[in-house]
């Protein structure tokens, strides 16, 4: 698994390289996702019962937090455990953050 500290020209943020088999993965998983949104709202356009849009709501709400959950597994095993063995504690503040955003 290929990882980087590089830093992107263009937005100045650090990037990841990941594998194909990673990135079809997970263009799979978003692709399913925004397919389930379009569902939404082809449902909203045909005048859907709430209660149905509001189930699938909660569906592609539970398909974001499954991908979250791999991404983060992802990074918390690569990016994280690799800058913690070489001394770049800041990491730890960097998962502290994105976690208390995750949490709101």
């Amino acid at each position: 698994m290929a990882e980087s500290n590089k830093v992107c020209p263009v937005c100045e943020h650090r990037t990841k390289e990941r594998t194909e088999k990673e990135k079809k993965d997970m263009m799979n998983r978003l692709s399913r996702i925004e397919g389930q949104v379009r569902g939404i709202k082809r449902m909203v356009e045909e005048n859907a019962y709430c209660p149905d849009i509001l189930i699938q709501v909660s569906a592609v709400n539970a398909a974001l937090n499954s991908f979250n959950k791999v991404l983060l597994a992802d990074h918390i095993r690569t990016c994280v455990a690799k800058d913690i063995r070489e001394g770049n504690e800041e990491t730890i503040d960097e998962l502290v953050l994105v976690l208390q955003k995750l949490m709101k």
